[in-house]
């Protein structure tokens, strides 16, 4: 009886490929098929064990390893559904990165934004040249005042700077005529209340004194006779009202001769001053302010400027238009002594030459009155004209050799000096000049 075919089934924790017919071992016998012989076994010969196929090694669990085997079981499908999964986790991982970065980019450009510094100086001393405008100011700066006056019915603002520790204060007559209150505020931001110690309108200069301020800085004064055309200068005051502020240029002209005043209509407030001419801006309220030199010296009294929309010269009280460029100061050596004689006796003395002049005069030099007012003669008796041989109608042109073109530049140039002073005159009386010497004599002022 035949062998029947029987089929070893592999067992299912190991795979055993399909073997192709050429590499068949020599007892597999002839290949399975159609041209198969009928009857002819498959398998192993009857009474025979049957003997493990040889595709592979058998696997064993008590080995001291397991045996790796390669899975090449996985289908097309599978993997492309791997693929995918990994291709959208990739993108959302970008898109995820992109995002985080974006938000990350917009913070940093933001804090960026807060934190913007530009290229800057770093910080220097303060301190500077004594003889710059800078260190001109620091000097002066302390002892320099702004006065606040209120009188009947009006107010105003001027500036002032202090004269000694005794809290003594010079400014303008024109700043404080009139005055019922004065406030005097200094540097540092302290008022005070000031008491007004005398004025004379002539020379338009006036003290006031503040009590019980201690630390007073008073400023140094220099000497007028020293001042030349072109020198630099510093002008402190309040203009309008804005204390402490400080204007610079040079000296324009020296000797220029200036009235300022006459609001009252009888002359009795007219000012006549030989004056500093200066570029520094001096504006309304600068007026009683002072004028420094280059060491920080007061050389003279700012007191009247001349406005773009005046066709002569006048002071603050008379233009409140801004500065042009022409400034005039009162000279610190006269401002000197009238400020001496205002703490003495609250009076000051001008010194006089004992003669009428006629102001309706419109030819070159000042013309003495023929007659005096009221009948008296126009060249007093034994006045200081009277000794020098002046007489009425004698037209004075020079004074000390320097030209005077009428009889307010005659005012200036005696009010220039001090009572006692000497000077020469020249004179025109009948065609002939003349020479004279004349000593100054006083009279109190207004």
């Amino acid at each position: 009886m035949a062998d029947q075919h029987q089929s070893d089934t592999p067992p299912s924790w190991w795979s055993r490929p399909a073997a192709p017919a050429a590499q068949a071992g020599p007892d597999s016998g002839p290949a399975a098929g159609p041209e198969a012989e009928p009857g002819a076994g498959t398998g192993p010969a009857a009474g025979t064990a049957p003997q493990a196929p040889e595709a592979g090694p058998r696997y064993d669990p008590w080995a001291e390893r397991p045996l790796h085997v390669t899975d090449q079981g996985r289908t097309p499908a599978v993997r492309g559904i791997r693929l995918r999964h990994a291709v959208a986790l990739a993108l959302g991982t970008a898109l995820l990165a992109g995002g985080v970065g974006g938000w990350l980019g917009v913070l940093a450009e933001r804090q960026a934004s807060t934190r913007l510094e530009l290229p800057q100086a770093a910080v220097e001393s303060k301190g500077r040249a004594p003889e710059s405008v800078a260190g001109i100011a620091a000097t002066a700066l302390p002892g320099v005042v702004t006065l606040h006056v209120r009188g009947s019915g009006s107010s105003g603002t001027g500036t002032g700077f202090v004269l000694d520790p005794q809290g003594h204060i010079l400014t303008n007559n024109h700043v404080v005529a009139d005055a019922k209150d004065i406030t005097v505020t200094f540097s540092t931001g302290e008022s005070v209340t000031a008491e007004l110690v005398g004025r004379d309108s002539g020379y338009d200069l006036a003290v006031v004194k503040v009590e019980g301020v201690r630390g007073l800085q008073p400023l140094s004064l220099g000497n007028s006779e020293n001042v030349k055309v072109g020198d630099p200068v510093v002008a402190i005051g309040a203009p309008f009202d804005l204390s402490n502020t400080v204007t610079a240029g040079i000296i324009s002209a020296t000797g220029r001769p200036i009235t300022a005043g006459g609001d009252k209509g009888d002359g009795s407030d007219i000012s006549y001053v030989d004056a500093l001419q200066t570029d520094a801006p001096i504006n309304p309220g600068n007026s009683g302010g002072p004028l420094l030199d280059a060491k920080a010296r007061v050389i003279g009294i700012n007191s009247a400027i001349r406005g773009a929309d005046a066709g002569g010269d006048g002071d603050e009280r008379a233009k409140q238009s801004g500065s042009i460029g022409l400034g005039f100061a009162i000279p610190v050596n006269q401002g000197k002594r009238v400020a001496e004689e205002l703490i003495r006796t609250g009076h000051a003395t001008h010194p006089v030459i004992g003669v009428t002049l006629d102001m309706e005069y419109t030819g070159d030099g000042a013309r003495v009155s023929a007659k005096g007012e009221g009948g008296k003669p126009a060249v007093t008796p034994d006045g200081p004209g009277a000794r020098a041989g002046i007489q009425g109608g004698d037209v004075i042109t020079k004074v000390d050799g320097q030209r005077v073109h009428g009889g307010d530049e005659l005012v200036i140039k005696i009010r220039s000096h001090r009572p006692g002073d000497p000077l020469t005159l020249t004179v025109q009386r009948d065609g002939r000049e003349h020479t004279l010497q004349l000593v100054l004599g006083s009279a109190n002022g207004s």
